[in-house]
Protein backbone atom coordinates (compact mmCIF):
# COMPACT_ATOMS: atom_id res chain seq x y z
CA UNK A 1 0.00 0.00 0.00
CA UNK A 2 1.34 3.51 -1.18
CA UNK A 3 -1.64 4.97 -0.73
CA UNK A 4 -2.77 6.38 2.82
CA UNK A 5 -5.98 7.36 1.18
CA UNK A 6 -7.52 6.22 -2.26
CA UNK A 7 -11.05 7.55 -3.58
CA UNK A 8 -12.44 6.53 -6.93
CA UNK A 9 -15.74 7.68 -8.05
CA UNK A 10 -16.90 9.22 -5.17
CA UNK A 11 -19.92 11.18 -5.35
CA UNK A 12 -22.61 12.84 -2.73
CA UNK A 13 -25.99 13.88 -4.31
CA UNK A 14 -28.56 15.48 -1.59
CA UNK A 15 -32.07 14.71 -2.75
CA UNK A 16 -34.42 17.78 -3.26
CA UNK A 17 -37.13 19.14 -0.53
CA UNK A 18 -39.67 21.28 -0.41
CA UNK A 19 -37.49 24.50 0.47
CA UNK A 20 -34.40 23.29 -1.10
CA UNK A 21 -33.97 21.99 -4.95
CA UNK A 22 -31.47 18.66 -5.65
CA UNK A 23 -27.46 19.77 -4.41
CA UNK A 24 -24.58 17.40 -6.40
CA UNK A 25 -22.22 18.20 -3.45
CA UNK A 26 -19.42 15.45 -4.84
CA UNK A 27 -19.27 14.61 -8.33
CA UNK A 28 -17.12 11.72 -9.12
CA UNK A 29 -14.04 12.99 -7.26
CA UNK A 30 -11.09 10.54 -7.72
CA UNK A 31 -8.21 11.66 -5.03
CA UNK A 32 -5.06 9.94 -3.97
CA UNK A 33 -3.11 10.88 -0.76
CA UNK A 34 0.47 9.51 -0.14
CA UNK A 35 1.34 7.66 2.83
CA UNK A 36 3.53 10.08 5.24
CA UNK A 37 2.88 13.28 2.94
CA UNK A 38 1.29 16.37 4.20
CA UNK A 39 -1.74 16.99 1.86
CA UNK A 40 -3.81 20.24 1.28
CA UNK A 41 -7.52 19.66 -0.04
CA UNK A 42 -8.20 23.27 -1.42
CA UNK A 43 -11.46 25.18 -2.63
CA UNK A 44 -13.79 27.91 -2.27
CA UNK A 45 -16.54 27.80 0.63
CA UNK A 46 -19.53 25.01 -0.47
CA UNK A 47 -16.48 23.36 -3.10
CA UNK A 48 -17.18 19.85 -1.22
CA UNK A 49 -14.63 20.03 1.06
CA UNK A 50 -16.08 19.32 4.45
CA UNK A 51 -18.64 16.77 2.87
CA UNK A 52 -15.62 14.47 1.82
CA UNK A 53 -14.45 14.66 5.09
CA UNK A 54 -17.54 13.94 6.98
CA UNK A 55 -18.16 10.92 4.35
CA UNK A 56 -14.75 9.46 5.41
CA UNK A 57 -15.91 10.29 9.17
CA UNK A 58 -19.20 8.11 8.98
CA UNK A 59 -21.14 11.43 9.41
CA UNK A 60 -22.31 11.56 5.70
CA UNK A 61 -23.30 8.76 3.67
CA UNK A 62 -22.09 8.60 0.20
CA UNK A 63 -24.13 8.15 -3.03
CA UNK A 64 -22.02 6.41 -4.29
CA UNK A 65 -18.07 6.11 -5.36
CA UNK A 66 -15.63 4.02 -3.33
CA UNK A 67 -13.21 5.02 -0.37
CA UNK A 68 -10.51 3.39 0.55
CA UNK A 69 -8.53 4.63 3.63
CA UNK A 70 -5.00 3.16 4.68
CA UNK A 71 -6.31 -0.18 2.64
CA UNK A 72 -9.55 -0.45 4.34
CA UNK A 73 -12.72 -0.37 2.19
CA UNK A 74 -15.60 2.18 3.47
CA UNK A 75 -18.02 -0.45 2.47
CA UNK A 76 -16.63 -3.35 3.74
CA UNK A 77 -15.85 -1.79 7.29
CA UNK A 78 -16.65 2.14 8.34
CA UNK A 79 -15.56 1.61 11.87
CA UNK A 80 -12.04 0.30 10.78
CA UNK A 81 -11.76 3.52 8.86
CA UNK A 82 -13.06 5.66 11.58
CA UNK A 83 -10.31 4.42 13.96
CA UNK A 84 -7.93 4.76 11.16
CA UNK A 85 -8.15 8.69 10.57
CA UNK A 86 -8.58 11.37 13.34
CA UNK A 87 -10.69 14.07 12.84
CA UNK A 88 -10.21 18.10 14.04
CA UNK A 89 -13.14 19.63 12.33
CA UNK A 90 -13.77 23.30 12.10
CA UNK A 91 -15.86 23.99 15.23
CA UNK A 92 -14.10 23.98 18.50
CA UNK A 93 -16.80 21.28 20.34
CA UNK A 94 -16.02 20.04 23.96
CA UNK A 95 -17.48 19.74 27.80
CA UNK A 96 -16.57 22.94 29.74
CA UNK A 97 -17.08 21.07 32.72
CA UNK A 98 -14.16 18.15 31.86
CA UNK A 99 -10.47 18.83 32.57
CA UNK A 100 -7.96 18.39 29.22
CA UNK A 101 -6.95 15.12 30.58
CA UNK A 102 -10.46 14.13 31.06
CA UNK A 103 -11.68 14.41 28.14
CA UNK A 104 -8.28 13.19 26.10
CA UNK A 105 -9.22 10.19 28.17
CA UNK A 106 -12.87 9.75 27.85
CA UNK A 107 -12.12 10.05 23.99
CA UNK A 108 -9.29 7.34 24.61
CA UNK A 109 -12.48 5.34 26.29
CA UNK A 110 -14.53 5.60 23.19
CA UNK A 111 -12.18 4.12 20.77
CA UNK A 112 -11.50 1.19 22.89
CA UNK A 113 -7.78 2.19 24.05
CA UNK A 114 -6.91 0.68 27.33
CA UNK A 115 -6.16 2.78 30.34
CA UNK A 116 -2.75 0.89 30.07
CA UNK A 117 -2.01 2.19 26.86
CA UNK A 118 -3.34 6.08 26.79
CA UNK A 119 -0.97 8.27 25.52
CA UNK A 120 -2.96 11.81 27.62
CA UNK A 121 0.66 13.13 29.32
CA UNK A 122 2.43 12.91 25.95
CA UNK A 123 -0.67 14.24 23.88
CA UNK A 124 -0.83 17.18 26.49
CA UNK A 125 3.11 18.08 26.27
CA UNK A 126 2.78 17.92 22.19
CA UNK A 127 0.21 20.25 22.38
CA UNK A 128 1.75 22.20 24.99
CA UNK A 129 -1.05 22.23 27.51
CA UNK A 130 0.37 20.10 29.88
CA UNK A 131 0.20 22.92 32.93
CA UNK A 132 -3.60 22.76 32.07
CA UNK A 133 -4.07 19.36 32.40
CA UNK A 134 -6.00 19.42 35.23
CA UNK A 135 -7.99 22.94 34.80
CA UNK A 136 -11.47 23.13 33.67
CA UNK A 137 -11.49 23.55 29.29
CA UNK A 138 -13.93 26.91 30.00
CA UNK A 139 -10.94 28.31 31.13
CA UNK A 140 -8.81 27.80 28.15
CA UNK A 141 -8.26 30.31 25.24
CA UNK A 142 -9.56 30.38 21.97
CA UNK A 143 -5.84 28.97 21.06
CA UNK A 144 -5.60 26.34 23.70
CA UNK A 145 -8.73 24.90 23.08
CA UNK A 146 -7.56 24.43 19.19
CA UNK A 147 -4.42 22.45 20.39
CA UNK A 148 -6.95 20.26 22.47
CA UNK A 149 -8.76 19.45 19.55
CA UNK A 150 -5.50 18.24 17.81
CA UNK A 151 -4.86 16.34 20.84
CA UNK A 152 -8.05 14.98 21.01
CA UNK A 153 -8.00 13.66 17.52
CA UNK A 154 -5.10 11.99 18.21
CA UNK A 155 -5.99 9.74 21.36
CA UNK A 156 -6.04 6.29 19.52
CA UNK A 157 -2.82 7.12 17.35
CA UNK A 158 -4.43 7.13 14.20
CA UNK A 159 -2.27 6.63 11.16
CA UNK A 160 -3.96 9.76 9.24
CA UNK A 161 -4.67 13.22 10.61
CA UNK A 162 -7.57 15.23 9.19
CA UNK A 163 -7.59 18.78 9.78
CA UNK A 164 -10.35 21.34 8.88
CA UNK A 165 -9.57 24.57 8.45
CA UNK A 166 -8.09 24.13 11.96
CA UNK A 167 -6.29 27.79 12.22
CA UNK A 168 -9.37 29.57 11.86
CA UNK A 169 -9.25 32.41 14.00
CA UNK A 170 -6.15 31.47 15.35
CA UNK A 171 -3.45 34.30 16.31
CA UNK A 172 -0.05 33.71 14.24
CA UNK A 173 2.13 32.64 17.21
CA UNK A 174 -0.56 30.21 18.11
CA UNK A 175 -0.62 29.25 14.04
CA UNK A 176 2.98 28.46 14.23
CA UNK A 177 2.82 26.38 17.56
CA UNK A 178 0.13 24.42 15.73
CA UNK A 179 2.35 23.87 12.70
CA UNK A 180 4.98 22.27 14.72
CA UNK A 181 3.14 20.01 16.29
CA UNK A 182 1.84 18.81 12.81
CA UNK A 183 5.66 18.76 11.49
CA UNK A 184 6.45 16.81 14.66
CA UNK A 185 3.47 14.30 14.07
CA UNK A 186 4.08 13.64 10.00
CA UNK A 187 7.83 13.15 10.78
CA UNK A 188 6.60 10.86 13.54
CA UNK A 189 4.75 8.73 10.47
CA UNK A 190 1.17 10.48 10.18
CA UNK A 191 -0.23 11.14 7.30
CA UNK A 192 -1.74 14.66 7.33
CA UNK A 193 -4.59 16.13 5.57
CA UNK A 194 -5.19 19.71 5.78
CA UNK A 195 -8.16 22.10 4.44
CA UNK A 196 -6.97 25.68 5.05
CA UNK A 197 -8.25 29.03 3.04
CA UNK A 198 -5.16 30.52 4.42
CA UNK A 199 -3.28 29.84 1.03
CA UNK A 200 0.49 30.71 2.28
CA UNK A 201 -0.03 27.93 5.19
CA UNK A 202 -0.48 25.23 2.61
CA UNK A 203 2.32 26.37 0.24
CA UNK A 204 4.59 26.43 2.90
CA UNK A 205 3.33 23.06 4.85
CA UNK A 206 2.20 20.92 1.74
CA UNK A 207 4.05 18.42 -0.30
CA UNK A 208 1.02 17.74 -2.86
CA UNK A 209 -2.22 19.82 -3.08
CA UNK A 210 -5.76 19.17 -4.83
CA UNK A 211 -8.06 21.82 -5.56
CA UNK A 212 -11.80 21.27 -5.12
CA UNK A 213 -14.46 23.40 -7.11
CA UNK A 214 -18.13 22.86 -6.99
CA UNK A 215 -17.79 18.92 -6.06
CA UNK A 216 -15.15 18.32 -9.05
CA UNK A 217 -11.48 18.01 -8.62
CA UNK A 218 -9.92 20.66 -10.94
CA UNK A 219 -6.22 20.14 -9.79
CA UNK A 220 -4.53 17.51 -7.79
CA UNK A 221 -0.71 17.35 -8.51
CA UNK A 222 3.02 18.21 -6.55
CA UNK A 223 3.25 21.46 -4.76
CA UNK A 224 5.73 22.33 -7.21
CA UNK A 225 4.11 21.49 -10.44
CA UNK A 226 1.33 23.28 -9.56
CA UNK A 227 3.03 26.39 -8.98
CA UNK A 228 5.18 25.58 -12.02
CA UNK A 229 1.80 25.77 -14.21
CA UNK A 230 1.78 28.80 -14.05
CA UNK A 231 4.26 31.66 -15.79
CA UNK A 232 3.87 34.88 -14.80
CA UNK A 233 5.97 36.69 -12.81
CA UNK A 234 5.18 40.21 -11.29
CA UNK A 235 7.27 43.50 -10.83
CA UNK A 236 6.65 46.39 -9.60
CA UNK A 237 8.02 50.11 -10.00
CA UNK A 238 8.17 52.84 -7.39
CA UNK A 239 8.86 55.75 -9.54
CA UNK A 240 9.20 59.57 -8.18
CA UNK A 241 5.96 61.09 -8.81
CA UNK A 242 2.63 61.06 -9.18
CA UNK A 243 0.61 59.32 -12.43
CA UNK A 244 -2.19 60.95 -13.60
CA UNK A 245 -2.54 58.78 -16.67
CA UNK A 246 -0.59 56.22 -17.84
CA UNK A 247 1.31 55.77 -20.89
CA UNK A 248 0.03 53.80 -23.50
CA UNK A 249 2.95 52.18 -24.03
CA UNK A 250 2.91 50.78 -20.49
CA UNK A 251 -1.18 50.14 -20.95
CA UNK A 252 -0.09 48.02 -23.87
CA UNK A 253 2.07 46.14 -21.54
CA UNK A 254 -0.69 45.25 -19.34
CA UNK A 255 0.64 47.91 -16.86
CA UNK A 256 -1.42 48.87 -13.92
CA UNK A 257 -1.47 51.72 -10.76
CA UNK A 258 -1.00 51.02 -7.42
CA UNK A 259 -1.32 54.10 -5.33
CA UNK A 260 -0.52 56.89 -6.87
CA UNK A 261 3.26 56.10 -7.80
CA UNK A 262 3.68 52.12 -8.08
CA UNK A 263 3.37 50.68 -11.39
CA UNK A 264 2.91 46.59 -12.09
CA UNK A 265 2.86 44.41 -14.41
CA UNK A 266 2.34 40.97 -15.11
CA UNK A 267 4.90 39.59 -17.98
CA UNK A 268 6.51 35.92 -18.65
CA UNK A 269 10.23 35.27 -18.17
CA UNK A 270 10.42 33.31 -21.59
CA UNK A 271 8.38 36.01 -24.03
CA UNK A 272 9.58 39.57 -21.82
CA UNK A 273 13.02 40.20 -20.34
CA UNK A 274 12.98 42.63 -17.42
CA UNK A 275 15.52 44.86 -18.96
CA UNK A 276 12.60 45.45 -21.31
CA UNK A 277 9.75 46.48 -19.10
CA UNK A 278 12.59 48.83 -17.28
CA UNK A 279 13.60 50.80 -20.34
CA UNK A 280 9.70 50.85 -20.92
CA UNK A 281 9.25 52.47 -18.04
CA UNK A 282 11.70 54.94 -18.36
CA UNK A 283 11.56 56.00 -22.06
CA UNK A 284 7.18 56.82 -20.76
CA UNK A 285 9.31 59.56 -18.68
CA UNK A 286 9.65 57.84 -15.21
CA UNK A 287 12.65 57.73 -13.11
CA UNK A 288 12.51 54.57 -10.99
CA UNK A 289 13.12 54.81 -7.60
CA UNK A 290 12.64 51.12 -6.63
CA UNK A 291 11.69 47.57 -8.66
CA UNK A 292 10.42 44.49 -6.92
CA UNK A 293 9.74 41.12 -8.15
CA UNK A 294 7.50 38.62 -6.93
CA UNK A 295 7.19 35.27 -8.57
CA UNK A 296 3.39 33.15 -8.73
CA UNK A 297 2.72 31.26 -5.74
CA UNK A 298 -0.53 29.22 -4.44
CA UNK A 299 -2.82 32.25 -4.90
CA UNK A 300 -2.52 32.69 -8.14
CA UNK A 301 -2.53 29.16 -8.92
CA UNK A 302 -5.90 29.07 -6.92
CA UNK A 303 -7.54 31.90 -8.46
CA UNK A 304 -7.17 31.17 -11.91
CA UNK A 305 -7.93 27.50 -11.78
CA UNK A 306 -11.54 28.32 -9.81
CA UNK A 307 -12.39 31.23 -11.94
CA UNK A 308 -11.80 29.01 -15.17
CA UNK A 309 -13.89 26.31 -13.53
Amino acid sequence: MTNALSITALTKRYAATARVPEKLALDAVDLDVPQGSIFALLGPNGAGKSTLINILAGLVTKTSGKAMVWGIDLDEDARAVRSAIGVVPQEINFDPFFTPAQILDIQAGMYGVPSSERRTKELLDMVGLADKANAYTRQLSGGMRRRLMVAKAMVHTPPILILDEPTAGVDIELRQQLWNNVRALNRAGTTVILTTHYLEEAEELCDRIAIINKGRVIAHDLKENLLGSIEGKGIRFRIDKDVTEMPATLTALGAKLEGNRTISMTYSPKDVKADALISAVQQAGFVIEDVSTRNSDLEDVFLQLTRAA
